[in-house]
């Protein structure tokens, strides 16, 4: 079985591989191709910590995953000098179920929850944007920045994140694809010339105010993957084209689109389709060059499966990892 570490799955699935791997798995989604149940959750209170597990099984047109990724988040794993998400992704040979893989998850994830929003990006926003503003200044935000890079001439970037140290390292640790990378001293700075925002914060209560968007913008919301958090007001769902990576999985756990509903704002028609949808042709995105467009990102398992086995097959080509008994 192969062993890819985090600075193997980071050389073996590099960005623009990674978007087109989200490309097929939101694809063979939306086109009923994936068994993905709904993910289990664990919570351990007396930790302040949550597990979930997440298993998917994709079938398109370059061939077959199946993959088991296991994500846990502990609020108090900085105090112990761990990182606050730890994860890993088991994947098995589609015919037999031989165990052919282990990953390191956490790289996984930033990757390909950042591809999606390229992804997203790619499909949504206006041809010609300049500006992006990250909100948040994590992991996620990094890998966020990178996929809008990747598919959109980001000149500046605007970072906002409470804490200020967060910031200074994310410009500090940021590649150089976005020339002119600033920190924002509020997240009204951020987003008011911002054409794209990446919303990726831990953040129970929306990150930045309706009134402060520019026109035109598209936001990728990420952050909230439960009912009772969110990152974006009801204001901005409200005129927001919106879409999302699965409607069961977003009406299930995404509070940014589940609080509006249960305000009596929107309904689940609000939500115009499933990116997989706008990948097949089956569905319309942006309008005009005016609309809002909202992407809202629970994190769902065909990604995992789908950017788990493009791993280990560009792993196996180059000579990436370590081999051990099985």
């Amino acid at each position: 079985m192969l062993v890819l570490d985090a600075a193997a799955v980071r050389q073996a699935l590099p960005m623009d591989a990674a978007i087109e791997a989200m490309r097929r798995a939101f694809a063979a989604l939306s086109a009923g191709r994936a068994i993905m149940p709904m993910r289990s959750q664990i919570s351990i209170r007396q930790h302040d910590g949550v597990s979930l597990v997440m298993p998917a099984f994709v079938d398109d047109a370059e061939g077959q995953s199946l993959a088991v990724k296991v994500v846990s988040l502990f609020d108090h794993n900085a105090d112990r000098g761990l990182p606050h998400i730890q994860s890993a992704v088991l994947v098995l040979a589609p015919d037999t179920g031989q165990p052919l893989a282990l990953l390191e998850g956490a790289a996984l994830t930033a990757i390909r929850t950042g591809a999606a929003s390229g992804l997203a990006t790619d499909l949504l926003a206006r041809p010609a944007v300049r500006t992006a503003a990250m909100l948040g200044a994590g992991v996620q935000a990094r890998t966020q920045l990178e996929a809008v890079c990747a598919v959109r001439p980001i000149e500046t970037v605007w970072v906002y994140d409470p804490d200020p140290a967060a910031v200074e390292a994310f410009i500090l640790d940021s590649f150089a694809a976005a020339t002119d990378i600033r920190p924002a001293s509020t997240p009204r700075q951020a987003v008011a010339e911002a054409d794209v925002i990446c919303a990726a914060t831990t953040s129970r209560t929306p990150v930045f105010a309706d009134t402060d968007l520019a026109a035109g913008v598209h936001i990728n919301a990420v952050g909230s993957y439960q009912p009772d958090v969110r990152e974006v007001p009801t204001e901005t769902v409200v005129r927001a084209r919106v879409f999302v990576d699965s409607r069961e999985a977003a009406l299930h756990e995404a509070g940014d689109l589940i609080q509006p509903i249960r305000q009596g704002a929107i309904t689940a028609d609000h939500i115009l389709a499933e990116l997989g949808e706008l990948v097949l042709g089956r569905a319309a995105g942006r309008s005009c060059a005016a609309d809002v467009t909202l992407f809202k990102a629970v994190g769902v398992a065909v990604q995992d499966a789908v950017a788990a086995m493009a791993a280990l097959d560009r792993a196996m080509r180059l000579g990436i990892g370590q081999t051990v008994s099985w």
